[in-house]
């Protein structure tokens, strides 16, 4: 039987358009559901242009759980990707879901994370700390932001002279790399 993925984005979604991709051919692991707290995400449009259910829910959903929940049950979803998500999740799902939840961060945690660092604040902080790496790190989802353990991390250089862009480009080349891989090792796992 075929292991189910459900993924939670709030942006434009390529991270998610990649994992959809790189899983399409799969028989052993479907990309079932994805789920948006912004009601007019890309993502929703690229998941539906790829034929997978897309549905945007209010922040008075996400933080009541219980249709989140019942939606993500009906897909029967074994592990939740958190691809660009923007909110903390809460304790009701993480409940749900113990250690079946993961997330990938623009940086090599534990630095750079926690509230507020997300996307090009992040690479922004990098830069202006002078760091001569950066990468990213996928991770378990528990009750504090970036937190959770560390499943992977793989870097990449910071030159000197670098705008907080160049450094995003070299990131976004580590997540469409090794995102898809590290889920499919974490879901054959379950």
């Amino acid at each position: 039987m075929a292991k189910k993925i459900a993924i939670f984005a709030s942006g434009s979604g390529i991270n998610a358009e990649n994992i959809i991709r790189y899983f399409q051919e799969n028989k052993l692991i479907n990309i079932e559901v994805v789920l948006s707290n912004k009601e007019n995400a890309y993502v929703l449009e690229r998941s539906r242009n790829l034929e997978v259910p897309a549905f945007y829910f209010s922040k008075k959903q996400f933080n009541e759980g219980e249709e989140i929940l019942s939606l993500l049950q009906s897909y029967e979803v074994d592990l939740i990707v958190l691809a660009g998500f923007l909110l903390k999740v809460t304790e009701k799902i993480i409940a749900a879901y113990p250690g079946k939840i993961i997330n990938i961060h623009p940086a090599l945690l534990p630095k750079y994370g926690g509230k507020g660092m997300y996307g090009d604040k992040v690479h922004q902080a990098v830069v202006e700390a002078g760091e001569t790496e950066s990468g990213i790190t996928i991770h378990h989802v528990n009750e504090n932001y970036d937190e959770g353990n560390v499943i992977f991390q793989a870097t990449c250089p910071v030159l000197p002279g670098d705008t907080p862009d160049q450094v995003a480009s070299r990131v976004h080349e580590l997540e469409y790399l090794h995102f898809p891989r590290v889920i499919q090792e974490v879901i054959s796992t379950l």
